[in-house]
């Protein structure tokens, strides 16, 4: 009897195990699924911008943004993390990656060679833009300079360091929703929503997050600690920014003075240089957007160490 139920557990731990495996298969996107499309540079400039692509992937010690050979060091709860190389260099960026694979890197969290990519990747934000803007990105990205080099592994303790475990988190935290217009709101509103929620990416930093690293929804933009444990980044609803005006907000993300006399600081510094870049236009749908947040609370950030 006690062998019968051993083998049946045996056997019950086996399936389960082989069923968590089958779900948590990383997805692509196939290349026959994708219509014919002209890029379209300048919209790829933009999103590129929108995106701050450089401000993560750009070689550290060296003044050009579009030198995007990888390297800077990301630090986290979880270990640090070192984003790769994505200059066009065939074979130590992307420059040998079709649209197909891009668009499954920057929507399913999935590498060219079907390994799972870890969340500091902020595909749970991209994953909402078209498929049209990123093919217009992955474009552009094309135009800037092959940059040599691999970058070095992550640097994270176990379990963190095992990757098909990512597939477990993106089974729980990646929707795989696109962005959904609100057709209550005007074309200007839709705009920077769809800007902030997606490219964007605002709400990765401006964020709490539980224990598996995911964004808390409830407290969406409410702010949070900040991801190396220095400080905090602010809570920007309308708990905080109640008197800030729409004018406010561009200014802010065109040039980085706020209403009390202040300027950003830290990574949010890097934010406003490719912001401030955007057609005013998109600026604009930003501010709209932003100003429209519902007031949260959120929890009080930490002190500055």
């Amino acid at each position: 009897m006690i062998r019968k139920l051993l083998l049946a557990s045996v056997i019950a731990i086996l399936l389960a195990f082989g069923v968590l495996w089958w779900l948590t298969i990383p997805e692509i996107v196939v290349a026959a699924s994708l219509p014919p499309h002209k890029p379209d540079l300048s919209n790829g400039h933009e999103m590129f911008l929108a995106g701050g692509c450089s401000s993560c992937h750009a070689t550290p010690n060296q003044n050009d943004h579009n030198k995007l050979g990888g390297g800077m060091a990301l630090k986290t709860p979880f270990g640090t993390f070192y984003p790769p190389n994505i200059s066009s260099d065939a074979h130590d960026g992307i420059g040998g990656w079709t649209e197909a694979q891009f668009i499954t890197a920057m929507t399913e969290g999935t590498s060219p060679s079907g390994e799972p990519l870890y969340p500091a990747f902020p595909y749970t934000s991209y994953q909402h833009m078209t498929a049209g803007d990123l093919r217009d990105l992955f474009a552009y990205l094309k135009t800037l300079p092959a940059v040599q080099g691999r970058v070095r592994d992550h640097d994270l303790r176990f379990p963190f360091n095992v990757r098909r475990g990512v597939g477990v988190w993106k089974l729980l935290f990646l929707d795989g929703a696109p962005f959904k217009p609100d057709s209550t709101k005007s074309a200007q509103w839709n705009r920077g929503a769809y800007l902030v929620n997606g490219p964007g990416h605002c709400a990765e930093c401006h964020s709490p997050r539980n224990a598996f690293g995911a964004i808390i929804e409830s407290e969406r933009f409410s702010g949070g600690p900040s991801p190396d444990g220095h400080g905090g980044i602010p809570n920007i609803t309308q708990f905080k920014l109640k008197d800030w005006s729409e004018a406010d907000f561009v200014e802010v993300l065109t040039t980085g003075h706020m209403p009390d006399f202040d300027r950003v600081s830290g990574p949010m510094r890097e934010v406003v240089q490719n912001t401030s870049q955007l057609t005013k236009e998109d600026r604009m749908a930003m501010a709209v957007y932003l100003k429209s947040l519902p007031p949260i609370e959120g929890s009080p950030p930490p002190k500055k160490k």
